[in-house]
């Protein structure tokens, strides 16, 4: 295909990788943000980035789960295209509950084995006891004498991500604008425009809406947790993800608004003493952050791409599963430019939408 004219509005994590995507594949590329580069205005900037499509498939549908195991292996090759490291590991997640919760676990051990029935080549769930749980993660059989572990899922550094796709874009032909707010019906000139704004598209996709994220954000280097754990309970289900020295990410509530403003008390202390029944070595952690974001989500909780007219895609609705999932949006999407819906419609991605030329620009 001859290089085209693509404008990309937003800058989070699917705005970056399909500018970067679009840039490798020789397009000309404009990236509009209404924010600044540091991308603390997105979702992404809070999140905790695991890989885990079996684990997920416990409170999402299938079209996810087979767009996480694509980008399970998609993700080492857009990570070797960047031009910083990231870090990246698939070392499995680990679920762990306190005897209190059995019967919980027991259900979500059932609703993993009927994913596995309809996805058989998603790695098998291995049920740990206390010597296996010790070979894993020794630290925890303080806590725990058993659990489940889920091969290969894994995890990359949202942060890193974020950073070295900005620098990939700052030293490519991309056209960044920053603190630059448009919308679609903006460009008429573009061969191609692609709408990542997540909850800024709003006024064109009006069934939009926020699901907001409470996600801590501490230093505990006394805490050797080597891969993602996930703590089943019935009131506050917990993760929490390790990143490099001595950092870990431990969330999320999930309420219903778009509401970002500062994280409730109760939040907090639920969060926190989660985590210390989890690993006690927490009790000394460093509290570094406190964040809170929406994530944009459709009504049916699914990720889709709809067409806003002649070559006009919107891509929304990642949820909570944005970096599980992204690769395959973005391997979507660049299809779509080619006029291959093949893979969008393999994953369930495709919205109908006959709009007005107003409804483009977002009065109708």
């Amino acid at each position: 295909m001859s290089p085209q004219h693509c404008v990309v509005l937003g800058a989070g994590l699917m705005g970056r990788l399909l500018a970067w995507g679009l840039v490798q594949a020789g397009h000309r590329v404009q990236v509009f943000e209404a924010q600044g580069p540091d991308a603390h205005g997105a979702a992404a900037h809070v999140a905790a980035s695991m890989l885990a499509p079996l684990a997920e498939s416990a409170i999402t549908e299938l079209p996810v789960v087979r767009m996480g195991q694509y980008s399970l292996q998609r993700w080492p090759q857009l990570l070797a295209s960047l031009p910083a490291p990231v870090f990246f590991q698939r070392e499995g997640t680990v679920i762990v509950w306190h005897r209190q919760d059995a019967s919980d676990a027991k259900r979500f051990a059932d609703k993993l084995q009927h994913t596995r029935q309809q996805l058989p080549d998603l790695p098998a769930p291995q049920n740990l006891q206390a010597a296996e749980l010790a070979d894993l993660e020794p630290s925890l059989t303080e806590k725990f004498q058993q659990g489940l572990w889920l091969p290969q899922e894994g995890q990359l550094d949202n942060r890193q991500l974020l950073d070295a796709l900005l620098q990939g874009l700052q030293h490519s032909s991309a056209e960044l604008h920053w603190h630059s707010p448009h919308a679609p019906a903006d460009f008429p000139q573009a061969d191609a425009l692609f709408d990542c704004r997540g909850l800024g598209a709003k006024p064109q996709w009006r069934s939009l809406r926020g699901v907001r994220g409470e996600v801590l954000r501490l230093h505990a280097p006394e805490v050797k947790i080597s891969r993602p754990v996930r703590l089943i309970h019935p009131r506050y289900p917990l993760y929490i993800a390790p990143k490099e020295n001595g950092i870990y990410v431990v969330g999320a509530t999930e309420i219903e608004t778009d509401d970002v403003s500062a994280a409730s008390v109760r939040s907090t202390l639920e969060l926190l003493s989660a985590a210390y029944s989890v690993h006690s070595g927490f009790a000394e952690a460093r509290i570094l952050e406190i964040n809170t974001q929406a994530r944009p989500t459709l009504p049916d909780n699914l990720p889709a791409i709809q067409a806003l007219g002649p070559r006009v895609w919107q891509i929304n609705g990642l949820y909570r599963h944005g970096f599980l999932i992204a690769p395959a949006m973005l391997d979507a999407a660049l299809a779509l430019l080619q006029g291959d819906a093949t893979l969008a419609e393999q994953f369930g991605l495709l919205h109908s939408a006959a709009p007005t030329q107003a409804a483009i620009g977002g009065e109708a």
